[in-house]
């Protein structure tokens, strides 16, 4: 399965449409650790992607839509993850520069980047209990997966749900999280939630 600059588009638009729902969630996963403000950052963020999107013209590209979406997310609200998922989505644009659709491989490509700019400009790994222990681990999975699209992002869901769980025994190490120190055992952290909310929803959006 390949996806278009315009099916991608009407897809972002429905998956993102959605997380608005779990704002609160996420601002409470986030009280517990640090400022609560990923809740905001998450709903205005999705908020102003889907306005973007619908402001490009008929015929914008991969890149395009990348694009204003990075720069939607990252200037809706002021947030240290807002801006590494901007940076992020910055860096995918650029793997799908003169792309007429996206595939298994595109799409494994724009996450790897996504992942390895977050890495670049957050000064985190894998194991410091951010986004990335859910992020890296599901792409691990799409790289190895050899069924349909649809299989393969329930693959990576149950990935990233099972990462979320780990995620709650770890202590964190990077952000206002660290700050909390030992306290922040026993709480899943609320990037790794935000990316399986997003997975989910792309996962509703592709079956709609």
């Amino acid at each position: 399965m390949s996806v278009t600059s315009r099916e991608l588009r009407n897809i972002l638009t429905s998956a993102l449409s959605a997380l608005p729902a779990h704002a609160d969630e996420l601002r409470d996963l986030d009280a517990a650790l640090g400022d609560g403000d990923l809740g905001i950052t998450v709903q205005a963020g999705s908020m102003a992607v889907v306005k973007a999107l619908s402001a490009l013209p008929e015929r914008a590209t991969l890149n395009d839509i990348m694009l204003a979406a990075a720069k939607a997310f990252s200037t809706a609200n002021p947030s240290t993850f807002a801006a590494l998922v901007g940076g992020g989505l910055i860096a995918a644009a650029k793997t799908v520069k003169d792309k007429e659709a996206i595939g298994r491989d595109e799409a494994l490509a724009i996450g790897q980047a996504v992942a390895a700019r977050i890495i670049e400009r957050g000064k985190s790994q894998v194991g410091d209990k951010t986004v990335l222990d859910a992020l890296v681990p599901s792409l691990d999975v799409l790289a190895a997966s050899q069924g349909s699209a649809a299989d393969a992002l329930d693959a990576m869901i149950a990935k990233a749900r099972e990462q979320v769980s780990a995620t709650a025994t770890m202590q964190s190490k990077k952000g206002r999280a660290a700050w909390v120190q030992e306290r922040s055992i026993g709480h899943a952290d609320p990037g790794a939630t935000a990316y399986v909310r997003f997975l989910e929803a792309l996962r509703h959006a592709i079956a709609a």
